[in-house]
């Protein structure tokens, strides 16, 4: 049964989807015991919908005219109607992140280096961490367990038992 983390249904589920796009970002956050726990199979679930549908990709060809008036024929990718369907499914549940510009990095570089990524989560999400657990699917033979929990210890404050949840 789901906790209910002393909260209405709409701050838990803004408190679920903001941690998750955290987690999912950074790869590990620090929150207390109970909230880790019932963000393990909130995150579990996005993870394996990237998972199952991360390679459904369809090729097609177009033909443009270029500056001179010549025809060509261009290959272009997009997602095929799972993935898309997940993708849909995934940015619903999750904040959308915005790429951050590096200490030292220019803004000319910055805007070229993000300038065809539209939600950098979902890029992030499909071209990284969705490959990385199938492979290890693949090799394992283990789906899901995507998670590992570190229990710390109680806070002074309150004495909330606090903990931090990474991506394995």
């Amino acid at each position: 049964m789901p906790r209910k983390l002393g909260r209405t249904s709409k701050e838990r589920n803004a408190l679920l989807r903001n941690q998750a796009s955290q987690l999912l970002w950074y790869g590990k956050i620090e929150t207390t015991a109970e909230k880790a726990k019932e963000l393990r199979s909130y995150v579990e679930k996005l993870i394996t919908k990237a998972v199952n549908t991360y390679d459904d990709n369809v090729e097609y060809e177009t033909t443009k005219k270029d500056a001179k008036g010549k025809e060509v024929t261009v290959t272009a990718v997009k997602d095929g109607a799972k993935k898309l369907a997940a993708r849909r499914a995934i940015m619903a549940k999750t904040y959308d992140l915005q790429e951050i510009k590096a200490f030292n990095e220019k803004k000319s570089d910055y805007k070229a280096r993000t300038a065809d990524v539209q939600h950098p989560l979902m890029d992030k999400l499909f071209n990284e961490i969705a490959p990385k657990y199938a492979a290890r699917k693949e090799e394992l033979g283990q789906g899901g367990g995507y998670t590992r929990i570190y229990l710390l210890g109680e806070r002074h404050g309150d004495g909330a038992e606090v903990a931090i949840i990474e991506l394995v």
